[in-house]
């Protein structure tokens, strides 16, 4: 594409917004409109629809993480980068267009132009895509009947989006993804103490150079590395055996509330159930999407407008993605085994645990990284005693739970791990420091900007 085309696409991105966009959200509560309502919900709801096509593709948890950002990016962007100093503190900025090029948006719905261009690149980047052509169709249908959008609008308005779209697949074309395919086959290292396939799948190792993809807000991961896990020892009473022991005591006597708690936070999304020789695929979120539908119930209860909420859902997704990349550079790095195998070799064949086990290395814990940058972000929005009832699974057959906070969600999806039986103590423990600290630094660094929520925690709760 030739710059000036370039930039011709993206003019759009620099517009002058008179109201400020991504404001500190108030700490009393404010009535929206019903228009505000609407459009709030059904970014919400087509932002699911994204979620069914991952969960449908069995997408990994580094990938779904990365789909939800860029797409939560398009919608961002149909506001401006000018005016979005989230985006301004991207460690790889968007390329500015040429400001005299600015389009005329006027007549056009940004909401629904918004919500259009999040599903318009979730079509051309997940390989499933195009199915949200549907959930296209069904927007158009339902602002139509609202009256919110004028026939002769329409068209200028997803012809905007789609501009939007294509900025965006274009910048997530620079972000290592594509090379993935061209790497060296990951084949599992020898040795005691080391990673290897587990039943029941023996699936092969799942984004093995993951750490090569570009983050949003991290500059050195290096930064972010945790402390080295306990060494593989098979002397009883090393640090290792310890918590292998742990694992199997606590998991061989599950209270019921300790299996609910495991089952509700699994989020496996390669879970398999076996009938003879019939492997068949569970329906599973993954952790991020569960991050993803708590980031949607705290918009509602707390009554965000559209913009607010589209915020959030941003920040949360690309700290998602910064997470998982984290993460899984450290999991092929220390290459830990899992309590599977080592409990198998060392203490009992025949014990498994009741979570299945994801198909990578065992430290750090994912899902406790990924969960507790999300809840410092969330808690950072919406202040630290947001009590909230999490039905993130119930589509997935799973009930409710209650929570005082966002933190307190995230120690009981790390915990959930032991109760599971996937994860050492110390990759639950260490992982939430990883996570945190993540977390802290993607705060600062977008904080650091006079216009994005007045730099400082909203405090608001409810």
């Amino acid at each position: 594409m030739s710059i000036g085309k370039f930039y011709l696409i993206t003019t759009f991105l620099f517009a002058t917004i008179t109201n400020n966009l991504f404001a500190q959200v108030n700490t009393s509560k404010v009535d929206i409109s019903e228009v505000e309502v609407f459009a709030r919900d059904k970014m919400i709801e087509h932002l699911f629809s994204i979620t069914d096509i991952m969960v449908t593709d069995v997408t990994s948890p580094p990938g779904a993480a990365r789909f939800y950002a860029y797409s939560l990016l398009g919608a961002y962007l149909v506001y401006g980068v000018n005016e979005s100093p989230l985006l301004q503190q991207l460690q790889h900025p968007i390329p500015k267009p040429d400001p005299t090029l600015l389009p005329d948006r006027k007549g056009i719905n940004l909401a629904f132009t918004s919500t259009y261009a999040m599903l318009e690149v979730g079509k051309n980047i997940m390989p499933s895509g195009k199915k949200l052509t549907t959930a296209q169709e069904t927007l158009v249908r339902e602002y139509s009947k609202k009256k919110l959008i004028k026939k002769k609008a329409l068209k200028q308005s997803i012809d905007y989006a789609k501009k939007v779209a294509a900025v965006v697949l274009n910048y997530a074309k620079e972000d290592g993804y594509s090379r993935l395919s061209t790497l060296k086959r990951y084949s599992p290292s020898k040795g005691p103490g080391k990673w290897y396939p587990t039943p029941p799948a023996y699936m092969a190792a799942i984004d093995p150079e993951w750490r090569t993809i570009r983050p949003f807000f991290l500059e050195n991961l290096a930064a972010y590395s945790p402390p080295v896990p306990a060494e593989y020892s098979e002397d009883k009473s090393s640090s290792f055996f310890r918590q292998l022991l742990e694992i199997y005591e606590v998991t061989t006597q599950l209270t019921e509330e300790q299996t609910l708690i495991a089952n509700f936070w699994d989020c496996n999304p390669f879970n398999v159930s076996y009938s003879g020789h019939m492997a068949i695929g569970l329906k599973k979120i993954s952790p991020g999407g569960h991050w993803m539908g708590i980031t949607g119930i705290a918009s509602q209860k707390a009554g965000l407008n559209f913009k607010e909420s589209l915020y959030i859902h941003t920040l949360v997704a690309m700290g998602l993605h910064d997470a998982f990349i984290s993460c899984w550079d450290e999991k092929y790095r220390s290459d830990r085994i899992r309590p599977l195998t080592a409990i198998n070799e060392l203490i009992d064949e025949t014990w498994r645990p009741i979570l299945q086990t994801p198909p990578f290395p065992e430290y750090t814990s994912g899902h406790s990284v990924i969960s507790k940058t999300s809840a410092v972000l969330l808690t950072s929005y919406f202040g630290e005693n947001f009590n909230f009832i999490d039905d993130s699974e119930v589509f997935f057959g799973l009930p409710e739970r209650e929570f005082d906070s966002f933190l307190k969600a995230s120690d009981e999806a790390a915990i959930s791990r032991l109760y599971g039986g996937i994860h050492f103590r110390d990759a639950i423990e260490v992982g939430m420091q990883q996570g945190e600290k993540i977390a802290k630094y993607i705060l600062k660094r977008t904080q650091s900007h006079p216009n994005l929520l007045g730099g400082k925690s909203t405090g608001r709760s409810k």
